[in-house]
């Protein structure tokens, strides 16, 4: 099972303290290149204007605490890097318990839990904790400190290009930059990094790949800005990769225009695999669809999820982690739901009738040669289902939109048109693209 390997890459990566720069997204990205050397880590450095926004400086923390006055450490950055908000500003103070609680957080909704907070663009500073720890904490003066350096760096991201006979591309994106989040964060990477092995793997690839692992939002609009040129002229689907872990259920989020290939596709491989699959609405967005599908961009890509962001009570908090909500059977669901909307995508095609009126299929040994009912003696690849198949092969529908027609699964139909292919029944024509 694929996704024991997801899992326990999950497992090394989980501890390591992600941001949107740092120490730590090049460290993650390190290591998802030992699982696929293809891999190339990239650098835009800070202050690079990127659109109407600005990389912002490189953000690193050695350490992070609160002691209280016996100075028994209260909350340390080491033992869960929740602990500290992101993008914390240095500090080293002694503060009472009236003036720190105006830099603590937590979550009144899950009591035990840490909340995942970040301040990224407004410098400031923050602990999160459990609303359990903060209730505990006794008045008096407590001992502040949070080593942490902002310089001018880089926003670090890796990249995965692989050639097709197309240079027509499928487009595959994810997130690294949330630390020791299961579900939220390290579903994604993981899933992208051995699915861009699987994709390398397959013979006779149409299409070619394009799979980012970026930081959220900022991550994506740097990316943007340096290829959207070339990604708007030859995407013609893609997805993005998150919340792929859970044992849930499945979500469907659409890009914007919501009748591209990687919609239809995405509905259709749901439609058959898990029917009770929650459809959700582009205002319901939050992650970076909402780059790849604004306005003058317009690339045609969805999300196919598990438990969708924001909707699952764990999300953002230490609850969302690899001992209760991901698990390996989890991630192995979300990985072959992705690897079977790229196989629909690259055994999609119009195929053409060759011959006026119904062929004689008997002639093919495809159809019996008497007229009765019981047809038991057959496969379930001939008779009807292929002559329902060929009565929609006019040219202008797809594969898919056949499958749609027939009532059946795509996949149900690759080994009808093999055989059409193989005696010439029909032929073939690339997909036009919406």
């Amino acid at each position: 099972m694929i996704g024991k390997k997801i899992y326990n890459l999950a497992k090394t990566l989980f501890p390591i303290n992600r941001s949107i720069t740092g120490d730590g997204v090049r460290e993650t990205l390190r290591i998802l290149k030992k699982v696929n050397p293809s891999l190339k880590i990239k650098n835009i450095d800070s202050g690079t204007k990127i659109f109407n926004w600005t990389v912002p400086q490189e953000w690193n923390v050695k350490a992070a605490w609160i002691k209280d006055y016996k100075n028994n450490t209260i909350i340390d950055f080491k033992k869960n890097n929740l602990h500290l908000m992101s993008y914390s500003e240095p500090i080293d103070k002694i503060l009472s318990l009236k003036e720190l609680k105006k830099n603590l957080y937590c979550m009144s909704s899950r009591p035990s839990a840490i909340p995942y907070v970040t301040s990224y663009y407004k410098l400031k500073w923050g602990f999160c904790l459990s609303k359990n720890q903060l209730d505990k904490l006794k008045n008096g003066n407590y001992k502040v400190k949070i080593d942490s350096s902002f310089k001018k760096g880089s926003l670090t991201y890796g990249e995965i290009l692989i050639p097709g006979k197309s240079k027509k591309e499928i487009f595959l994106s994810t997130y690294i930059c949330h630390p020791s989040l299961a579900n939220n964060e390290l579903s994604g990477p993981c899933v992208a990094i051995y699915l861009s092995n699987w994709i390398k793997s397959l013979k006779n690839r149409k299409y070619s790949y394009r799979i980012i692992f970026i930081p959220e939002t900022i991550g994506s609009i740097a990316y943007l800005s340096k290829n959207y040129k070339e990604m708007k002229k030859n995407i013609i689907a893609g997805f993005n990769l998150t919340c792929l872990g859970d044992n849930r259920t499945y979500s469907f989020l659409p890009s914007r225009r919501e009748d591209t290939l990687s919609d239809d596709v995405a509905k259709h491989v749901l439609k058959w695999t898990h029917r009770d699959y929650k459809s959700y609405k582009w205002i319901d967005r939050g992650s970076d669809e909402r780059q790849y599908c604004s306005p003058g961009i317009d690339l045609p890509v969805a999300t196919i999820m598990r438990s969708k962001y924001g909707e699952y009570p764990e999300y953002h908090s230490s609850d969302d982690n690899l001992k209760k909500l991901v698990t390996a059977e989890g991630l192995d669901g979300g990985y072959k739901i992705i690897e079977k909307a790229i196989l629909l995508i690259e055994n999609n095609y119009y195929p053409v009738a060759n011959y006026l009126c119904e062929p004689k299929l008997s002639n093919f040994n495809l159809y019996p040669t008497d007229q009765t009912n019981d047809q038991s003696d057959y496969p379930d690849l001939t008779g009807l289902k292929l002559i329902n198949f060929l009565s929609y092969c006019d040219g202008k529908k797809s594969l898919l939109e056949i499958a749609e027609k027939c009532e059946e699964p795509a996949w149900a139909l690759y080994d009808i048109s093999k055989i059409l292919l193989k005696n010439k029944l029909i032929k073939i024509k690339d997909v036009k693209i919406k």
